[in-house]
């Protein structure tokens, strides 16, 4: 090869370098979302102790959003605490004080909704989705167990466009309350057993924290009422193969006395969902 073959060579080398390095850089994606709208969608139910501070940690949050709050019958005071708010809110006010006695609770982004008679989880989510107006869903229950904070990193792959579907796993590694052994035998049982049945590989099927595009639940009735609803939408998700995501976040469990609900039945009623919602809708 000459000095001049080489010299084009060269050239045409560093073009294909700099093309590729370009290529590389680009970071516009045509499925990405600009400042989308969340609809977190709040679950609630005899939570009187912990439902101001999870609002004031979700209002906390720098996203545009809208805050769906579904009361499934409290029989605590949670639901007076809630019609309180609403009242306050439909008169135009801008906060309502906190019954915990800390900061009064921002009234704008919220919106409320009341069940009755008492139903379930899966059904007040049901009712949450129905009244949701973002382009991204997300699910935050009214404990203390799921931490806001971690919004950013649940909400990235969808808003970059990389994903339909994002569930915040408990078990990759990130900060938590050491909690009950055989609850996370459990979880990773029920877990292992979704994943067989969907061709998943998911870490952590009974998530609290599910966020999705809006679209991806158009297509989706969901019938549990109670917390069949996490093996259900998995494998409703898995049939329709939309892009799943799972990220690391952090996790505070309670204890029974704390106010923790979930049971070993419904354990058996999950295991239920998955054979039932394999073979059929």
């Amino acid at each position: 090869m000459d000095s001049a073959e080489y010299c084009a060579f060269t050239r045409y080398g560093l073009h294909r370098y700099n093309l590729s390095t370009s290529m590389a850089r680009q970071r516009h994606n045509p499925a990405a979302l600009d400042n989308p709208k969340i609809s977190v969608v709040i679950p609630v139910y005899n939570e009187k102790s912990t439902i101001d501070e999870i609002l004031r940690r979700v209002l906390d949050t720098e996203i545009r959003k809208e805050v769906i709050i579904v009361d499934d019958c409290s029989t605590d005071g949670t639901r007076q605490i809630l019609e309180n708010m609403a009242a306050r809110q439909a008169n135009g006010e801008a906060t309502a004080p906190a019954q915990d006695g800390n900061d009064a609770i921002e009234l704008r982004d919220l919106r409320f909704f009341f069940q009755t008679p008492n139903q379930g989880k899966g059904a007040a989510l049901r009712r949450g989705f129905a009244q949701a107006t973002g382009e991204i869903v997300l699910v935050q229950d009214a404990d203390l167990e799921y931490d806001p904070r971690d919004y950013a990193v649940l909400l990235e792959p969808l808003i970059e466009g990389r994903a339909d579907v994002v569930y915040g796993s408990r078990f990759l590694g990130g900060p938590q309350r050491v909690h009950y052994f055989w609850h996370y035998v459990a979880n990773k049982l029920l877990t292992l057993l979704s994943d067989i049945s969907t061709n998943l590989k998911l870490t952590d099927m009974e998530t609290c924290y599910k966020v999705f595009r809006r679209e991806v639940l158009k297509g989706i009735d969901i019938k549990s009422n109670r917390f069949g609803f996490e093996p259900e939408i998995t494998a409703k998700i898995a049939k329709h193969r939309w892009r799943i995501y799972e990220v690391p976040i952090s996790y505070a469990g309670r204890t029974y006395e704390e106010g923790k609900k979930i049971t070993w039945k419904d354990g058996v009623q999950a295991l239920w969902c998955i054979v039932r919602y394999k073979f059929g809708d």
